[in-house]
């Protein structure tokens, strides 16, 4: 089973190194790996970064782009592996990650996707946010299409996907700010479900003061409650469930937020 492994980058070389590292190093567990870096351009100490793991990586593309998603995409349309995925330059995977996705699909030849825990880290690696974590994870049992539409519980660094499914529901869509992965993930959904990897986690997520979940969640909740709903359906009983776990959700970023600044200021 080959994988194609997508990292999109511009001026990401404070985690850069830590992340092109844990996608080379899933070779050691027998992977068939394609691992696609595209830069925006970067200006800062980037391609240097890049350069020095130019042997383990498959393509190299550097040249500027509209933002994350075109890079994503441009990726998106080299993808040869039959399981695909993107990682950001300032997530990581855990050791063996891949390995498990292979064996968890392998075992779900009808699943479009699969997915597993992906912890919260800080600037230094730290996990955080254990809560939200926790919260999200809750949902794994009862994990469905229905469930999928009241909250996004999938984190985006642990989401792999069939290129077959790929190819019919297309690529991400470049007009949205925030919330792009999950109306992705709701049309691959269409195509067969999801599939659990159980364990620890594949991934981590890194929340640090330039990353788009912490500069951008409010419009990211509303782009994925209008996503639902459009996937659902306006007045469909998960919509509405959507829209109450969207405002409790944004509550709860708002106060952890003003309680982080006070921390700060004191």
């Amino acid at each position: 089973m080959k994988f194609t492994i997508v990292t999109p980058n511009k001026n990401g070389g404070r985690f850069l190194e830590e992340a092109l590292r844990s996608v080379v190093s899933q070779r050691e567990g027998g992977i068939d790996l394609e691992y696609i870096v595209i830069d925006g351009g970067s200006t800062d100490d980037s391609l240097g970064i890049i350069g020095r793991h130019e042997r383990e990586i498959s393509r190299i593309v550097s040249e500027p782009d509209r933002g994350p998603v075109s890079a994503i995409n441009k990726g998106l349309r080299m993808a040869s592996g039959e399981i695909v995925a993107w990682l950001n330059a300032d997530d990581r995977y855990r050791p063996g990650a891949l390995a498990r996705v292979a064996e968890t699909m392998t075992t779900h030849p009808r699943n479009a996707l699969c997915f597993g825990a992906c912890p919260i880290i800080d600037e230094s690696g730290r996990e955080i946010r254990r809560g939200i974590t926790r919260f999200k994870e809750a949902f794994f049992p009862f994990s469905s299409r229905f469930t999928i539409q009241c909250l996004n519980y999938v984190s985006q660094p642990a989401m792999f996907f069939r290129r077959s499914a790929l190819k019919v529901v297309g690529l991400l869509r470049e007009d949205m700010v925030a919330a792009w992965d999950y109306e992705f993930l709701l049309r691959l959904w269409r195509q067969g479900g999801a599939a659990l990897v159980p364990g620890c986690p594949l991934a981590d997520f890194r929340r640090h003061s330039g990353s788009i979940s912490t500069l951008r969640f409010a419009v990211q909740f509303k782009e994925e409650f209008e996503a639902a709903a459009a996937d659902a359906g306006r007045f469909a009983p998960q919509t509405w469930i959507h829209w109450m776990v969207r405002w409790g959700i944004v509550g709860a970023y708002k106060l952890m937020s003003v309680s982080g600044e006070n921390r700060r200021a004191s």
